[in-house]
C-alpha cells in the first residue's frame, strides 16, 4: 500500500518533482556534500600536514585517523576551552545582542522619522541606504582609514580635547569598532524593513486612538509596535544570524589580528586557515558547533513567538 501510494503521488505531481528536482541536487552538491563532510572531518584529527595533498607531481595520501568526539570535548572541556571557545563564545553573545539592539533602536528610529510626511523624503531614503548598497569590503576599509591613529575620527577627538583611542590597538576599543561598522553597514536594513511595515499598518487605528485621547507614546505603544510584530520577529531573527555568523566586517578590519575581536566563525577560520599547520578538524568542529548554536536559538525563538501568538 504506501509503495502505492508513493506511485500514485508521483504520477499526480511528477511536473512538480522535475521542477523541483533542480533545486534539490544542486543543494546537495553545494550545501549537503560539504556539510557532511565538515562533519566527517571533526570526528577525525585531519590537519595540513596528515591530509590528501599534491606536490608537483607527487600525490600524498591522506594519513588523517578516526578519533570520534575528541575535537568536541577539546573545545567544551579541554585545557585552553576558555581561551579559545568560551572566551570567544561570551564576546560572540555580547557582539550579537548589542549590535541588533542597536540595528533595531536606531533602524525603527529613523523609519519613524521617514515615515512622517518630510521634504525631500526620498533624498534622505537614498542617502540613509547607501552604506548598505556600498559593497561590504569599501565601507570596512574605509573605516579602518577613519581609525586608524592618524585618521579623521582620531583627529576631530584631538581637535575637541577628548582622548585617542587606540580603535585598532587596543582589545576593549577593537571590539568597539567592530560594533560601530557592523552597525554602520545593518541598520539600512533594518531601517527599509521596519518603514515597509510602518506603512502597512492602517492610519484608520492611529485616528481611533487618537480620538480616545491617546498621547504619542501610546499610540506608539499599543498601535505601532504590535502592528510591527511580524515584521520585528523576522528581521530581529535574520540580524541575529547575520550577525553571529559576520565573517567579514571581523576579518577585513582585523585580519588574523585581534585575538580578543574575534568571533566564533572568525575564530574557526584562524584555526583553519591562519595558522601552521592549519587544523582543519577543529575549524570544522567549531562550523557545527555554530550550526548546532544557531539551529537551537532558532527553534526556542520560534516556540517564544508562537506562545505569545497564543497569549495574544
Amino acid at each position: 500500500r504506501p509503495v502505492q501510494r508513493v506511485r500514485d503521488t508521483y504520477r499526480r505531481y511528477w511536473y512538480a518533482y522535475a521542477m523541483v528536482a533542480p533545486v534539490v541536487i544542486v543543494l546537495g552538491v553545494l550545501v549537503g556534500y560539504p556539510l557532511l563532510r565538515g562533519f566527517y572531518l571533526t570526528l577525525t584529527d585531519a590537519n595540513s600536514l596528515n591530509s590528501a595533498r599534491t606536490i608537483g607531481v607527487n600525490t600524498i595520501d591522506a594519513t588523517y585517523k578516526f578519533i570520534g568526539l575528541d575535537n568536541y570535548a577539546e573545545i567544551l572541556w579541554g585545557p585552553s576551552a576558555y581561551d579559545r571557545f568560551w572566551s570567544h563564545f561570551v564576546w560572540t553573545i555580547v557582539w550579537t545582542v548589542t549590535c541588533v539592539v542597536l540595528h533595531y533602536a536606531i533602524g525603527l528610529g529613523l523609519a519613524l522619522l521617514l515615515n512622517q510626511r518630510l521634504r525631500g523624503r526620498v533624498a534622505y531614503r537614498l542617502l540613509l541606504i547607501l552604506p548598505w548598497a556600498v559593497p561590504t569590503f569599501v565601507t570596512v576599509f574605509a573605516w579602518r582609514i577613519m581609525l586608524a591613529d592618524a585618521g579623521v575620527i582620531n583627529s576631530m577627538l584631538n581637535t575637541i580635547g577628548l582622548v585617542e583611542p587606540q580603535w585598532l590597538e587596543d582589545p576593549t576599543w577593537q571590539r568597539t569598532a567592530a560594533i560601530m561598522v557592523n552597525t554602520w553597514c545593518g541598520v539600512p536594513f533594518m531601517m527599509l524593513s521596519l518603514l515597509g511595515g510602518l506603512q502597512s499598518i492602517d492610519e484608520n487605528l492611529y485616528e481611533a486612538a487618537e480620538i480616545d485621547g491617546a498621547n504619542a507614546w501610546q499610540r506608539f505603544r499599543h498601535v505601532t509596535l504590535p502592528g510591527l510584530s511580524s515584521v520585528s520577529s523576522t528581521v530581529v531573527l535574520l540580524g541575529v544570524i547575520w550577525t553571529f555568523n559576520q565573517f567579514a566586517i571581523i576579518f577585513l578590519l582585523f585580519g588574523n589580528t585581534a585575538p580578543d575581536a574575534q568571533i566564533l566563525v572568525t575564530w574557526a577560520y584562524r584555526l583553519g586557515f591562519g595558522q601552521q599547520p592549519r587544523d582543519f578538524a577543529m575549524s570544522a568542529a567549531y562550523g557545527v558547533l555554530l550550526l548546532a548554536i544557531l539551529i537551537v536559538f532558532t527553534s526556542f525563538y520560534y516556540r517564544w513567538l508562537k506562545r505569545n501568538d497564543q497569549l495574544a
